[in-house]
């Protein structure tokens, strides 16, 4: 066997909660393939306090500019706010470094094509977080179904509903479009349905709608939506900040079993159950249940798999076009929801107005300046 490669020199953009509560312990699982050379972050006492947490010689800075041009990282982390991610992903790609950045990767669909042309250019490559497809749970669920173990998928539910109180709002880059993209649909629902995305494959059209219940947003605080998927299947999609008894769940129908997952922020294998048909043999059923190893999902999980992909000489799972698919799909919600018309897939090209950003322009919804 050849040698496992030197370990990875990585940088982390942002030092507040996602990356000392995910990112951190991330690069400590994988220490034998990683080391942690530098900190952004534009507030140097969290700097300092993130620095002092990560231990060991974390060079720190203010700009990213001016770490990317000392430093030059094999890998960078990105946790700042969205309307960041797509000038720091692309800076990064330039710089030559490999990303992973928290979701969503950008705002708009454009966004996400200045990023594919970095990508091109570098050949480097950025991936979004996406954790909840990375732990056993979810890898044995896609293999069973896209083997066609369960039957042929027919019927599914995805719902995110969650609760987020007016103090949430009060941080002034929340509930905006140019700093958040949108509301649930594009900063809470989109684990979950890109996870729905990850077990049936592609989405072939879509019908929505979204509404401001509650809170005095710019985007929406509830979206549900209605999806056909190329298999044939049909889903229900659920994006809400109001509820008052939060859960997350994906659920599958297939002809010979029932697959759900029921958890809030993060899975395990006994967080998934399956559900013969009727018709369907005890030992068959038994053959389904979950494996042994127990990986939970989480940004470790999907560290290792973008490192292993490296090793390997492959494209990382969670770019490509395999990131813009998620992105695509909420382009594609919003429009429906806004125009009151279903959504193809493929229809949202350059020249269309949600193309260019989630609200589309529309005039009940674009922010002011935009409308």
């Amino acid at each position: 066997m050849s040698p496992r490669p030197a370990r990875r020199r990585v940088a982390v953009v942002g030092t507040g909660a996602i990356v000392t509560g995910g990112h951190l312990p991330a690069l400590r699982a994988h220490a034998d393939r990683t080391e942690l050379v530098a900190a952004v972050d534009v507030d140097q006492d969290r700097l300092d306090a993130f620095r002092a947490e990560a231990g060991g010689d974390v060079a720190g800075y203010t700009s990213m500019g001016a770490m990317l041009d000392a430093v030059r990282p094999d890998l960078v982390l990105i946790g700042t706010p969205p309307s960041l991610h797509r000038e720091q992903t692309v800076a990064a790609l330039k710089a030559g470094a490999w990303v992973l950045c928290e979701k969503p990767l950008c705002l708009s669909l454009a966004e996400y094509d200045d990023i594919a042309a970095a990508e091109e250019a570098s050949g480097a490559h950025a991936s979004v977080i996406f954790q909840h497809r990375y732990g056993s749970g979810a890898a044995h669920a896609r293999d069973l179904i896209a083997s066609g173990e369960l039957g042929a998928p027919l019927v599914a539910h995805c719902q995110t509903t969650w609760h987020r109180d007016a103090g949430y709002y009060a941080v002034p880059w929340r509930g905006r479009w140019a700093t958040e993209g949108g509301g649930p649909t594009m900063g809470h629902g989109i684990h979950q349905y890109d996870l729905l995305l990850h077990l049936l494959g592609p989405w072939a059209e879509v019908r929505a709608m979204a509404s401001r219940l509650v809170h005095h947003t710019e985007s929406e605080d509830v979206s549900t939506a209605l999806v056909r998927f190329e298999n044939g299947a049909l889903a229900t999609v659920v994006n809400s900040v109001l509820s008052p008894d939060e859960v997350s769940r994906v659920r599958v129908d297939c002809a010979d079993a029932t697959v759900e997952l029921t958890h809030l922020y993060g899975h395990r294998n006994d967080d998934w159950t399956y559900t013969p048909a009727r018709h369907v043999a005890p030992e068959r059923a038994a053959a389904w249940r979950t494996p042994a190893a127990d990986v939970p999902s989480s940004h470790t999980a999907q560290l290792g798999a973008v490192l292993d992909a490296w090793d390997a000489g492959a494209r990382p799972p969670g770019s490509g076009a395999d990131a813009r698919a998620t992105l695509e799909f909420a382009a594609a919600l919003y429009k429906a929801a806004f125009t009151g018309q279903p959504v193809l897939a493929g229809e949202i090209a350059p020249g269309d107005p949600f193309h260019s950003a989630m609200h589309g322009g529309h005039p009940d919804w674009a922010p002011e300046e935009h409308a």
